[in-house]
């Protein structure tokens, strides 16, 4: 059975820092492109960040390019989202999600070319 697993969210202020974790099982992830996406209240959910299945490529959504960044631990089939120079506006529930495709040569933001997900971890930044 395939699971994601996010940890990491929380209460931080403007400006600070937070790391978000996705532990992956049921499957050999490290074949599969691995994207964060987010879901504020009354919004729908969007792209964040996106990390190649090699971990060679990585894509920003550029309200977070320079301030977030995505990584990957294949030895322990996690992702990882750093998340500096927080704003009130990256207030959202955080999901992690797992590529359909294995081995893509190019790094999707398609929310719909994602297809399996995780529960989904709170952070709120307060002002």
């Amino acid at each position: 059975q395939v699971q994601l697993v996010e940890s990491g969210g929380g209460l931080v202020q403007a400006g600070g820092s937070l790391r978000l974790s996705c532990a992956a099982s049921g499957r050999t992830f490290s074949n599969y492109a691995m994207g964060w996406f987010r879901q504020a209240p009354g919004k729908e959910r969007e792209f964040v960040a996106a990390i190649k299945w090699s971990g060679t490529a990585t894509v920003y959504a550029d309200s977070v390019k320079g301030r977030f960044t995505i990584s990957r631990d294949k030895a322990k089939n996690t992702v990882y989202l750093q998340m500096n120079s927080l704003k009130p506006e990256d207030t959202a529930v955080y999901y992690c999600a797992a590529d359909a495709q294995r081995l893509r040569s190019v790094v999707t933001t398609m929310e719909t070319q994602y297809n399996y997900w995780g529960q989904g971890t709170q952070v709120t930044v307060s002002s």
